[in-house]
């Protein structure tokens, strides 16, 4: 059935000219990933990354693709843009301005992104000095520098080589968008972290060679795979929804209303974002203390790198705390009850105003519990297999995540491109949803 609709696609010339630029776009962000910045020796970055690896670096190095290990022009990734826009989001709450304009609309929408661009320019330009900075300060485990003439020049020329390429990505994922398939800033993280991909199957598959990891062993681990994608795709899915009833009303000769639906609460409202925000905090300390050698600090920092308890626990609490956090700046209930009673609507048995926003945000707070229970159980589990049972597991719960969910936002796209013509989707039975 899955191949049938695939060959649907051929028949819609403009869905199969989509697809085409979207690959070749990509193509583009993997070819930016292998070309270097000036000045670098990569022998040494590369051996300096292998020592850090768990720490802040690591992360970041995952969402650009193996770009920053390599120290290349895309070497910031996509992260400036996403921080930008992220902070814009929480900027909304506390800034009268931001908010009227995201009640605006699309075009309220389109000021709000150009200021995100803007964010990710001067973000790109302060981060890149910092690293640019940190480099000529590195030195690999053997004594190389990584940075062979260090100087105000070479400062300069990274600064400006990183934020152009951010700029350059940021340029790309907003081409995507528009004239491609699914948004084009979630498939580039995607594209980065699928391209490790190969070469983790051929790690595993060697250890399976040399004896390091029993065939047994190997099928429990893609069986527990195969199950964590499943509980993934049914979460995300997943949505509460409160029967709303609209009251009928005559507008001039013609009656509106009296119809019943629903208000979809998403179980996950908040995303990726919790394990993404709980790991920066985590392992920013971590990677302070890996440049300060005291004793104690260095115990400190051992104490909260991946695989700890501490790390854990911690863990665990911040993808609590920016579950209901974010889901809360997000999400306001009191607007959504205002706007259903400005049109008619309440929900049975519930009185409209303020009653049906307490009531919203009653059921909200009990589901974003459930999201975040599993939020832990999925970014926590990779670490416990990794450190407990020395299984190597190696994509994190935080790019598991992202990996199935802008696969099932992209498989949703086509699915309506296909259905729109009168084509049969994927699924004979049944069609991609929840993740609007």
């Amino acid at each position: 059935m899955a191949m049938a609709g695939i060959g649907n696609i051929a028949r819609i010339p403009e869905l199969k000219r989509r697809l085409l630029f979207t690959l070749l776009m990509l193509a583009v962000y993997r070819v930016g990933c292998a070309v270097p910045t000036p000045g670098i020796n990569a022998d040494a970055l590369s051996a300096f990354f292998a020592r850090y690896k768990s720490t802040m670096l690591g992360l970041f190095d995952m969402f650009s693709g193996g770009a920053l290990e390599r120290m290349s022009i895309f070497a910031l990734g996509i992260m400036p843009y996403i921080s930008a826009s992220i902070i814009l989001e929480l900027l909304t709450v506390v800034i009268p301005h931001l908010a009227q304009l995201k009640k605006e609309g699309q075009a309220g929408r389109k000021k709000i992104t150009q200021y995100a661009r803007y964010g990710t320019v001067v973000l790109s330009l302060v981060q890149g000095m910092g690293i640019a900075i940190g480099l000529e300060s590195m030195t690999s485990p053997g004594g190389a520098m990584v940075v062979p003439h260090p100087g105000w020049g070479f400062r300069l020329m990274s600064m400006v080589t990183l934020a152009a390429g951010t700029a350059f990505i940021m340029w790309l994922g907003e081409q995507i968008t528009e004239r491609g398939i699914g948004n084009g800033i979630s498939l580039i993280i995607f594209a980065g972290i699928v391209a490790r991909m190969p070469s983790a199957v051929a790690s595993t598959f060697q250890m399976v060679r040399l004896g390091e990891l029993s065939i047994f062993l190997l099928v429990a681990l893609l069986a527990l795979m195969v199950a964590v994608i499943g509980c993934i795709v049914f979460v995300e899915q997943g949505q509460r929804r409160l029967p709303v009833q609209y009251a009928k009303r005559v507008v001039g000769r013609r009656m509106y209303g009296g119809q019943t639906t629903h208000l979809p609460l998403k179980i996950n409202t908040s995303g990726v974002i919790p394990p993404i925000f709980a790991s920066s905090i985590i392992m920013f300390p971590a990677t302070i203390a890996q440049f300060i050698q005291v004793e104690w600090v260095q115990h400190a920092a051992k104490s909260i790198t991946p695989g700890g308890w501490v790390y854990s626990l911690l863990y665990v609490a911040f993808i609590f705390f920016f579950a209901y956090f974010y889901t809360a700046v997000t999400f306001n209930p009191a607007d959504v009850a205002e706007n259903m009673k400005k049109y008619g609507g309440f929900i049975p048995g519930i009185r409209p105003g303020k009653r049906t926003a307490d009531y919203i945000d009653r059921v909200l707070t009990r589901i974003t519990m459930g999201g975040a229970v599993y939020l832990s159980i999925v970014c926590v589990l990779p670490t416990v297999l990794t450190s407990e049972f020395n299984v190597p597991f190696y994509f994190g719960g935080t790019a598991l995540l992202i990996v199935v969910g802008v696969a099932m936002d992209t498989m949703a796209q086509l699915e309506s491109h296909l259905l729109q013509r009168n084509y049969e989707g994927f699924l004979k039975k049944g069609v991609m949803k929840g993740r609007s």
